[in-house]
């Protein structure tokens, strides 16, 4: 049973080994993975360095006595640290050649680098916030609606540079275009009735998102207009907003809020309370069609609080922002680490061998 005295620091030695491989696996890609078969040729070493009993008769001569020169039948703990310390260097040259299988796999690092560019949009809401976007068909109101569905649009559009225009009888920039979406959202938030003179002047409305956009060097430039009414004040005709949008490659989606029928709507302001009654809706969908068409487009009509909703996803997915993506991989050699501990368990091997195995021989 010699073999089973120095069977262990072999085992120690190939499992060490073995364990290194399995690390580097978890952290690095192999570059020639079949040279782990190497390994083999450490467990063909250990195999026939412990089976050959002729070494043990030599490796144990000086230990297999007793100092009262009588034979010991079973090795004591001390025979046996001994032998193993004996095999030391041998166990070290087991694991210099796992080790080397594990270099000549070539593990490597891999970092890949993503350098993302993407098509720039620049879109402007005009939102209409006259009277009448109070009215009571959609809950709790066609305004906050409107907001809400384009909070949710804006969201969705994290790399777009976004601006606001709001409208009544006249026009003005509420937020002008910008990346900063935080602020494009306070400015939905705070969208209200009565800032600016009575009216619905559609022409300014998209007149002024078109001065927002008409220096915008973006390959797309979007306006969604959104109204629920008839044009009927603002010194500029739709029409002639649509043409300087043509004009400026601008493409406009326009938006008819407002039921089929009557809807409850503020007809009045009694002291600063608005008095609502039944009011037929009226939406001016043939000026909105000529915008869109104009302009390459499209016109939406937005009955219920659902259909605004799955209007604005339509729109998304029609602008949806493209990306032009370039991989890189760099790789980086690793290794150099494992030849070097290669080699020093055949340095460290040579030096056992002609100094503390000496001693023990």
């Amino acid at each position: 049973m010699k073999w089973a005295h120095i069977l262990p620091v072999h085992l120690l030695a190939l499992v060490s080994a073995l364990l290194i491989a399995v690390w580097v696996d978890g952290v690095y890609l192999w570059e020639t993975p079949w040279a782990l078969l190497l390994i083999i040729a450490a467990v063909l070493y250990a195999t026939v360095r412990v089976f050959r009993l002729g070494k043990f008769t030599t490796i144990f001569a000086n230990i297999s006595h007793s100092k009262d020169n009588k034979t010991s039948t079973k090795p004591s703990i001390q025979d046996l640290s001994m032998g193993w310390l004996a095999e030391t260097p041998y166990a070290l040259r087991t694991f210099a050649i796992a080790v080397l299988a594990i270099a000549i796999a070539r593990p490597q690092s891999s970092n890949s680098i993503e350098d993302m560019t993407s098509e720039g949009i620049d879109l402007v809401f005009a939102i209409d916030v006259s009277a009448s976007m109070l009215s009571m068909d959609f809950k709790p109101n066609r305004l906050e609606q409107a907001k809400s569905v384009a909070i949710e649009f804006i969201d969705d559009r994290s790399h777009d540079r976004i601006g606001l225009v709001a409208y009544e009888g006249e026009a003005f920039t509420q937020v002008p275009v910008t990346t900063d979406h935080v602020v494009v959202k306070n400015g939905v938030k705070e969208l209200q009735t009565g800032l600016l003179e009575g009216g619905t002047a559609i022409g300014m409305g998209l007149a002024t998102a078109v001065n927002r956009l008409r220096k915008s060097d973006a390959k797309s430039k979007v306006i969604i207009l959104l109204t629920d009414g008839v044009n009927n004040s603002g010194a500029i005709d739709p029409s002639d907003a649509a043409q300087l949008a043509e004009l400026n490659g601008i493409r406009c989606y326009t938006i008819g809020v407002g039921s089929v029928g009557k809807a409850k709507s503020p007809v009045a302001i009694v002291g600063d309370k608005y008095r609502y009654d039944w009011v037929d809706v009226r939406i001016d969908e043939e000026v909105l069609m000529e915008i869109a068409e104009r302009t390459g487009g499209k016109y939406f009509r937005a009955t219920t609080s659902e259909k605004l909703k799955s209007i604005y996803k339509e729109i998304n997915i029609l602008e949806k922002t493209r990306f032009n993506v370039m991989r890189y991989q760099r790789k980086t050699e690793a290794y150099m680490p494992f030849a070097i501990m290669a080699l020093l368990s055949l340095l460290l091997e040579r030096t056992l061998r002609f100094t503390i195995i000496r001693s023990v021989s």
